[in-house]
């Protein structure tokens, strides 16, 4: 099996994987550790699990967090014998990024895009509802030309709550009707139908902008929830990230 890292600005997913198929995934807090501590944590999930350190044959690395890039690394070689590859670090993701500046996009968006393109081809847009919404475009030949980020549900929820004096914390999920009839509905109505809303018109917008019939594809924690409402939305993949990084350890074992 293959250990595959994805390390999010809120949470950090391990994920097992047999080619591109799941096997088993873990998610916790992405916090500052040493690298005893992510060592530690990961042979306590494996173990859990009833996973052996032989079992991992590879593992590879996505972050949006450079500052605990390191601890992770240092980790899988001190306790799962293993050198981990790093998304963004000279490796094959048989795509072109076609920005001003590719350096900038997030090493989890393109692995989205490779995953995304590998599953139903180009052109397409994939949405990621993690911390931030991103919106990733692929063109009809095949190359990353860019996207769109917005404010996460989570995001959204906690400066609505912090930044009001009589607003309460809401469970971002669908209320029964747009009109709320309590202010815990009425809330949850902004953000949810107001979300699908801002999630319809940036895909519609990247769909016409990219030209021919580009599929809008989710992922992320929220991607099933938002998709039951939205227009546009006509795959989801929870797993998308964690069967791009497996593509990538397999084109660059090779």
């Amino acid at each position: 099996m293959i250990l595959v890292i994805d390390v999010g600005n809120t949470n950090t997913v391990f994920g097992l994987m047999n080619g591109l198929e799941v096997h088993t995934t873990f998610r916790v807090s992405t916090i500052a550790r040493t690298t005893d501590e992510f060592g530690i944590l990961m042979l306590q999930l494996f173990a859990h699990k009833g996973l052996a350190v032989a079992d991992i044959q590879g593992a590879i690395i996505s972050t949006v967090v450079p500052s605990v890039l390191y601890e992770v690394q240092k980790a899988c070689r001190r306790y799962l014998n293993c050198d981990a590859m790093v998304v963004g670090r000279k490796l094959k993701t048989g795509i072109k990024v076609r920005t001003d500046n590719p350096r900038e996009v997030g090493a989890d968006r393109i692995v989205n895009a490779v995953a995304a393109v590998h599953k139903w081809g180009p052109p397409i847009v994939v949405v990621d509802f993690g911390t931030a919404t991103t919106f990733d475009c692929v063109d009809e030949n095949g190359d990353y030309v860019g996207g769109a980020i917005a404010p996460g549900f989570k995001i959204s929820e906690e400066a609505l709550f912090s930044k009001t004096a009589q607003l309460p914390r809401v469970e971002v999920s669908r209320p029964p009707t747009a009109i709320g009839k309590n202010t815990v509905h009425a809330m949850q109505s902004g953000l949810f139908f107001g979300y699908v809303g801002l999630v319809d018109s940036l895909a519609q917008r990247c769909q016409a902008e990219l030209g021919g019939s580009p599929k809008v594809v989710a992922t992320g924690g929220l991607a099933n929830l938002v998709a039951t409402e939205s227009a546009v939305i006509e795959e989801v993949d929870a797993y998308l990230t964690l069967r791009g990084l497996a593509l990538l350890f397999e084109r660059n074992s090779k």
